[in-house]
């Protein structure tokens, strides 16, 4: 939640998450719920500004450019607006480009089929940099200009504002009819509008949904076969041979797998909290809609299908809790408050951790240790025992300094320090900021299938990229020579060591750090005859440097690809398989097969498998 690694979590708001361009920053990362200026840009959008006039407001110190204060860290204080691009360019053309030329920006935003674009950077020397070297340089046949643009509005302060010009009689028609649209939304009952904001498909059929998600990786795989063919000329023959077998797709793509469950399956949810769409203060569930859309309102989770019984209790306890305290809720608006947010992670054996949010602003540390009293003397002697919390910590979360996304320290209040999973017959410890998938019985779908087309045996040694809690690796070690482990997170890779003696494991090893730093040198180091990868990475794919290692890698034959957002990921494909060049060298790999999971019922989301083998050239039909 708080860091790159834990990204591969859908959130549970899954059409809540405003898309952070560097997902190393996806973003920062505070709950999809919860906002923070920086969050205030996507990558890209339909929006259609006037270029150099991104908002209207009341200057940059108050209105509806508040949020923009001198200790607060935003990236829009540091934006520039890029002139005349070359047509038809992509988010991915542009930062290549920007890179190319030592430019590393924060966030990125396009326009599509306009010729300007919005960029940010993390400070001052950055922006200034940037001009300097991209004001009059040529790209593609264009003379690009740099100038500097005006922050984004803050999404709650501009709707207030429009409304107030609306009442009063002034210009603002056209919003007034979008105005009207939302209170009809809004007559609909609190349980359906959260339940078509947290759950979209809860009322399609389970096998209809499963029919949608696989029409979706098939439309993926479709545009990966043209992008092969783009990229790989080489590759020509086999992807029109493959075309004609599969439609139009580069593999076959194998029956979508469904969830064991299709309710109350989510171990971790993240709640923020708020005012209640109906009124009442200090409510602790999800939130209607977008903070960008200009909404804050808050609904409780109670007759959300995939939030578990379990879960619902801590909310509603937890809720009673803070409604006995002094503290006010905090502000995304004014900064202001207290209370921010609660996750709460559960198990098949019945333990549960709550990890609780709270910005101290300034009061006594005293005063603090008296509130996590409180809370400890709640959960454990008063009204919240029977709530059954295994497992409680407290997080200061303060104001955003720097762009960096820094672990948060979580304050041990009472409790064991872990809770405990079973997964396909194995124990695993969870951390609080470790990443464990939310939906264990469909997980263990996903980590057959993985062991199945890996196709290991005795002689095998196992790359598993991004690993968490080492779910995945743990879960073939028996069947192979060597596991070795790569992850971001240090709690992560505890666990994953304790997870691995826990299970008796003596050929299973872990790294911590930057996939993109500590792989090249793993797999060098690596003298197996029989290597393969297995990669399960965040959401935005797998850093470009572990890709080139990957390629140069030839020992490496085998690669399966563990994606929770395929289409983020397809430039990781088509690196993969684009022909060798002076930066992608190495024998590139081609797709065999292809299979999606259902990991998250009631939503469009779905995990997908793709298998990819390295094209042997030394092979009369290798291509």
């Amino acid at each position: 939640m708080f860091h790159s690694e834990e990204q591969r979590d859908f959130p549970l708001q899954s059409n809540m998450t405003d898309v952070a361009v560097d997902q190393t920053d996806p973003a920062g990362s505070l709950s999809s719920t919860e906002k923070e200026p920086d969050d205030l840009i996507e990558e890209k959008t339909q929006e259609n500004p006037p270029a150099g006039a991104e908002e209207e407001g009341e200057g940059a110190a108050g209105g509806v450019y508040r949020y923009i204060k001198e200790d607060l860290f935003t990236s829009e204080i540091f934006k520039v607006e890029i002139q005349n691009l070359p047509k038809y360019i992509g988010f991915n053309d542009l930062k290549k480009f920007l890179n190319k030329h030592g430019i590393n920006p924060h966030k990125i935003k396009l326009f599509n089929k306009q010729t300007f674009a919005f960029v940010t950077f993390k400070n001052q020397e950055e922006r200034d940099k940037a001009m300097k070297a991209v004001h009059g340089m040529q790209w593609k046949s264009k003379v690009l200009s740099v100038r500097l643009a005006k922050p984004k509005a803050d999404p709650i302060l501009k709707k207030r504002k429009l409304e107030e010009e609306v009442e009063g009689g002034q210009p603002g028609t056209k919003r007034a009819a979008g105005s009207q649209e939302v209170e009809e939304n809004e007559e609909e009952p609190l349980n359906i509008q959260i339940a078509n904001a947290v759950t979209p498909l809860w009322n399609v059929p389970y096998e209809e949904q499963l029919k949608r998600k696989e029409k979706e990786v098939e439309g993926v795989l479709q545009k990966l076969t043209r992008e092969i063919g783009n990229n790989n000329k080489a590759m020509l023959p086999w992807i029109f041979v493959q075309k004609e077998k599969f439609n139009k797709m580069c593999c076959p793509l194998e029956a979508i797998r469904p969830s064991p469950v299709q309710t109350e399956y989510r171990n971790k949810c993240e709640f923020v909290i708020g005012v209640g769409a109906d009124g009442e203060d200090k409510t602790v569930g999800f939130r209607l809609g977008k903070y960008k859309g200009g909404s804050c309102a808050v609904v409780s989770p109670s007759e959300t299908t995939n939030v578990s019984s379990e879960a619902k209790r801590v909310v509603q306890g937890f809720q009673q809790f803070i409604r006995t305290t002094p503290y006010a809720v905090y502000s995304p608006e004014t900064y202001d408050g207290h209370w921010r947010q609660l996750t709460v992670r559960t198990t098949r054996i019945k333990q549960t951790m709550a990890i609780v949010f709270f910005n101290p602003q300034k009061l006594q540390e005293e005063e603090i240790n008296e509130l996590k009293r409180n809370l400890h003397q709640y959960f454990t002697e008063g009204e919240g025992k029977e709530i059954g919390i295994t497992s409680l910590y407290f997080v200061r979360m303060g104001q955003r300094t720097s762009a960096g996304t820094e672990d948060l320290p979580c304050e041990h209040v009472t409790g064991e320090e872990w809770i405990h999973e079973e997964l396909l017959g194995l124990k695993f410890r969870i951390s609080p900021h470790s990443f464990f998938q939310t939906n264990t019985p469909a997980a263990e779908v996903l980590y057959s299938a993985v062991g199945e087309w890996a196709q290991l045996d005795q002689d095998s040694t196992v790359l598993d990229v991004c690993c968490g809690t080492g779910t995945i690796g743990i879960s073939l070690a028996k069947r192979v020579k060597k596991v070795i482990g790569i992850e971001l997170c240090q709690e992560a890779v505890e666990d994953a060591k304790a997870n691995a003696e826990a299970n008796g494991l003596t050929n299973v090893e872990f790294h911590c750090g930057k996939a993109e730093d500590v792989f090249p040198t793993v797999l060098n180091a690596v003298v197996s005859p029989s290597v393969t990868a297995i990669v399960d990475p965040p959401r935005a794919g797998l850093h470009s440097k572990v890709i080139l290692a990957i390629r140069r890698a030839e020992h490496l034959k085998r690669l399966v690809y563990v994606a929770c957002n395929a289409k983020a990921a397809m430039n990781n494909f088509i690196d993969l398989c684009r022909a060798p060049s002076n930066r992608v060298r190495g024998a590139p790999f081609r797709p065999m097969r292809a299979m999606a999971v259902d990991l998250f019922p009631q939503t469009m989301h779905c995990e997908t498998i793709l298998l990819f083998e390295r094209v042997d050239y030394s092979s009369n039909t290798a291509i």
